[in-house]
């Protein structure tokens, strides 16, 4: 077994399903250690939902050295029904060249995969050009406000430089390699209370139905998002898409007119739009109905992109030459905290293992890319080490 594999199935024994850090980051901590890094921990949070963040670092001898992150979580999703896990979700476990394991994929084996190939880097080559660091938090599958972003506005505020960051979020589709995400669409999401006036619905004169006089504005929102109307997306992001994600109304009985009615909503949206740009359109539309309504907004992140340069161009030979594929850049999927990272690291991207059972019942990994990962984490260090 390689040492990748035997790290990863360590870090998945370790039941660490959000806030918990189960032990993890004190584990690859040890190794850091070992390495010369500086270890730094940093709690965050309440005492019903503490969070565990690490900042481990490796300074060169240069002055003017610049910085690569490598930057990951170290909580999982919960397990969901035990009975339905073909083997326990704790216990690494293989099967026809798979290892299975809560974390096997998100992103537990790609921690291992940055430890193990920060180590054979400085076997190779023990005085670097680069600063080197690991980012963890237990944070990211959570609310994410007492994790990286806590981490992030720290190392801003004392003037600490980043200068390149790869998160071992799982991006591949079909191989590992085969996609790298060079940024994320931002995320903002609303919640609508439309006022009306409880009664009796055998006498709807008395009342004023808040489904009702929302239904029109509704459909006009729907209509708007269907035809891609937002804005049209650009070279490097989708057009912006707006869902709905819950509906509320009513008393449960069948003869109340209810007195409002709740909707739910999120916006993930490219760089074409604005926060502020797409509250106003929302407001526009739901003024021009005549609504009595109240909105709030919490904006979950910004879109942010890495263009062709210097860290797209390493990761991407390090992947030509470890598996020969030429990958696809990408914005498209959910957000992570990459999205925090972005605002005091110029160029960050996402590279990881194959992301299709992420989150599901029996999550895992194909052995075979576990090494595969580590590589091209290894030569991408190497490659941007040249360049200083």
């Amino acid at each position: 077994m390689s040492r990748t594999l035997v790290l990863a199935e360590a870090l998945i024994a370790r039941p660490s399903v959000t806030p918990e850090d189960g032990g993890c980051q004190q584990l690859l901590g040890e190794r850091l250690a070992k390495l010369g890094f500086e270890l730094e921990s940093i709690q965050s949070g309440p005492a019903d939902f503490r969070v565990t963040n690490l900042w481990a670092m490796r300074r060169s001898t240069r002055a003017d050295a610049r910085t690569l992150v490598f930057a990951g979580h170290t909580d999982v999703v919960p397990t969901g029904p035990l009975a339905q896990w073909t083997s326990p979700p704790f216990t690494p476990t293989h099967r026809g060249g798979k290892l299975y394991g809560r974390g096997a994929c998100d992103m537990k084996t790609s921690l291992a995969a940055f430890v193990v190939a920060i180590e054979e880097f400085l076997a190779a080559e023990p005085a670097p050009k680069l600063n080197l660091a690991l980012l963890l938090t237990s944070d990211e599958e959570g609310p994410g406000v007492d994790g990286t972003v806590i981490v992030c506005n720290q190392l801003a505020a004392r003037g600490e430089r980043l200068d390149y960051c790869i998160v071992g979020e799982p991006t591949a589709v079909e191989r590992t390699g085969d996609m790298i995400k060079n940024g994320r669409r931002g995320t903002m999401s609303g919640r609508l209370t439309v006022k009306g006036i409880q009664g009796h619905i055998a006498y709807p004169h008395l009342a004023r139905n808040p489904v009702h006089s929302l239904a029109p504005a509704l459909a006009e929102l729907v209509a708007i998002n269907t035809a891609g109307a937002w804005d049209g997306g650009n070279a490097h992001f989708q057009p912006t898409s707006w869902q709905i994600s819950n509906f509320h109304a009513g008393t449960g009985a069948s003869n109340v007119i209810p007195g409002h009615a709740v909707v739910d909503f999120n916006f993930r949206f490219s760089t074409q739009s604005s926060p502020e740009s797409l509250q106003r359109r929302v407001r526009e539309v739901l003024d021009k109905h005549g609504l009595d309504y109240e909105l709030q907004w919490t904006v979950g992140g910004l879109p942010f992109l890495t263009p062709a340069g210097e860290l797209v161009a390493a990761v991407q030979q390090a992947i030509r030459d470890e598996t020969a594929i030429e990958t696809e850049l990408s914005t498209s999927g959910g957000t992570s905290d990459a999205r925090f990272i972005a605002k005091v690291c110029k160029q960050v991207v996402e590279l990881g293992p194959v992301n299709a059972s992420i989150h599901k019942i029996d999550e895992h990994i194909a052995v075979a890319d576990i090494e595969t990962l580590k590589n091209i984490y290894r030569r991408a260090i190497a490659a941007l080490d040249a360049l200083q």
